[in-house]
């Protein structure tokens, strides 16, 4: 009896997830496409083959996880609420649990961006039960850089809606060594 419970709850998650269209400024996106950006190529010592991408919030370093350990460490900023797991849209804070990266585009602000599939099936169901939006558009993305907020400005900063944010030159390395698919755990 509880395989087929299993099997139902199992079946309603990918039903509801198919039935979710991905707006940008109120318009479709394909969260399918993938861009591949022009970039140097890759050090020696590292292979494409990242497994995880893992969050420390509290320490604010992202890490790049291959074969079980971390080879590359980045300092990150988070919402501007960062304690506390993402409950509804508009807190200001950056979820908590396991993901992973669906889709990435160029952004005008933020340079590239890779998308996070937040909210999963337990985010939902919590936000459901409370009544609230659990919101979305949770990415990993670079820094706005113009002449009045230069990149510089931001990295110390948690200064997001919830999402997280590298400097530029990092982003395009993390962009150039994750793949769509890829993990992410983010962790309190």
């Amino acid at each position: 009896m509880r395989w087929l419970l299993a099997a139902l709850c199992l079946s309603f998650a990918v039903i509801c997830q198919a039935a979710v269209v991905v707006t940008v400024n109120g318009k479709p996106v394909n969260k399918y496409e993938v861009i591949k950006p022009k970039l140097a190529p890759l050090p020696e010592t590292i292979s494409t083959s990242v497994e995880k991408i893992l969050v420390l919030k509290s320490a604010r370093k992202l890490q790049l996880i291959q074969n079980g350990r971390a080879i590359k460490t980045y300092r990150i900023s988070l919402g501007k609420q960062p304690k506390g797991h993402k409950l509804r849209e508009g807190d200001k804070r950056t979820p908590e649990g396991i993901y992973w990266i669906d889709w990435r585009k160029k952004s005008d602000k933020f340079n590239l961006a890779m998308h996070i599939d937040y909210p999963n099936v337990s985010d939902a169901a919590t936000a459901r039960r409370e009544g609230v939006d659990p919101g979305g558009m949770i990415m990993i993305h670079g820094t706005p850089d113009t002449e009045e907020n230069p990149e510089s400005l931001f990295h110390t900063l948690d200064w997001t809606d919830g999402c997280i944010a590298m400097k530029n030159s990092e982003m395009r390395e993390v962009w150039s060594l994750v793949k769509n698919g890829t993990m992410v755990e983010i962790r309190p």
